[in-house]
């Protein structure tokens, strides 16, 4: 068929037709660079036990993270993220275990750095995994006291970076306790502990799995949208980013992240700071859901983490760290 009349001189196809040139002109990458992998964490001995409500994820017992940081070692993947799944036993009202220097973050954070000193720890500061009802801070009245809680908050700090953490990332969403947390860290001499403040984290429908991967989804009884952001906002996070920076907030967490591309893109360009975004575990049990019943292809793991890259984050927190990684070995 003749085409009639003038044809654009600029055919963009041209710059499709072929892998190399696609990859020539490609304007996002990523690699193991990019990846923070979370390890759950159990009590007991010689237990690799795995998660139903998220597929391919395990809980490990400390003697047993090895297996798993020697995967992290191999793929050259930077850093890990720790979580504990504290028994019954050791919970209370006030978290105390968090406080505790053999608790299972404790032990897995002399482990790591005694046997793969080359790989970075970032920790969670809350107390979700150690109370008894399943919050991030102290109960007082039915309600979550802010500065109670925080006084708990910068002993767990202390803790953690004195067992080698470093990263420090306070996921409670109390206010001001970034300052307080950075004035104490610099007092104790570990100025160079790095706080990752998840200064936007929203009061999300997609923790579902890892409530349960951490024993707290059972002990909830009430949301937590009194301290975390109202997803319908964004001009609060804002807000809440300017003020951890100035209290000393070395990065910025935005959680969840695939369905907040928008509020990491707007952050990044406002303040030019480094931000990490969190694939949280709804968002992880959807793909690998799809991919397991082979409705999607697990090229979709590649296509969802480069859009955390294309809206502008460093760094990505994700349980698909070590199916990328090794998808990028080969």
């Amino acid at each position: 068929m003749k085409i009639i009349g003038s044809f654009p001189k600029t055919r963009l196809r041209r710059l499709r037709k072929s892998s190399w040139i696609r990859n020539l002109v490609s304007e996002n990458a990523i690699s193991s660079n990019d990846l923070i992998l979370p390890i759950f964490v159990r009590e007991g001995k010689n237990k690799v036990e795995s998660i139903k409500s998220m597929p391919g994820v395990n809980r490990y017992t400390v003697d047993k993270l090895a297996i798993i940081l020697s995967k992290v070692k191999k793929f050259k993947i930077p850093a890990v993220a720790l979580f504990p799944f504290t028994p019954n036993n050791k919970k209370n009202i006030n978290g105390s275990e968090a406080l505790s220097p053999n608790n299972l973050i404790c032990k897995s954070l002399r482990l790591i750095k005694s046997r793969f000193p080359e790989i970075g720890v970032m920790c969670d500061v809350a107390l979700d995994p150690y109370t008894s009802h399943g919050h991030d801070g102290i109960l007082i009245n039915n309600e979550i006291d802010n500065d109670e809680t925080i006084k708990i908050l910068i002993k767990q700090a202390i803790l953690q970076a004195k067992m080698g953490c470093d990263i420090i990332a306070p996921s409670d969403m109390m206010d001001g306790r970034i300052g307080e947390i950075r004035k104490a860290l610099d007092k104790n001499n570990f100025k160079n502990v790095s706080i990752l403040s998840y200064a936007v984290k929203y009061a999300s429908n997609f923790y579902g799995p890892f409530r349960d991967a951490v024993g707290s989804k059972s002990k909830l009884k009430k949301d937590k949208k009194t301290y975390q952001m109202d997803y319908r906002n964004i001009t609060e996070s804002f807000r809440e980013v300017g003020l951890d920076i100035k209290e000393g907030a070395d990065m910025i967490m935005v959680k969840p992240g695939m369905i907040y591309l928008d509020v990491i893109s707007k952050i990044k360009n406002q303040f030019k700071v480094p931000v990490v975004a969190y694939q949280v575990s709804g968002e992880y049990s959807l793909i690998k859901s799809g991919i397991n019943k082979n409705l999607i292809d697990d090229n979709a793991i590649i296509e969802s983490l480069l859009a955390f890259k294309r809206a502008g984050a460093c760094a990505i927190v994700t349980y698909f760290a070590l199916d990328l990684a090794k998808k990028l070995n080969n």
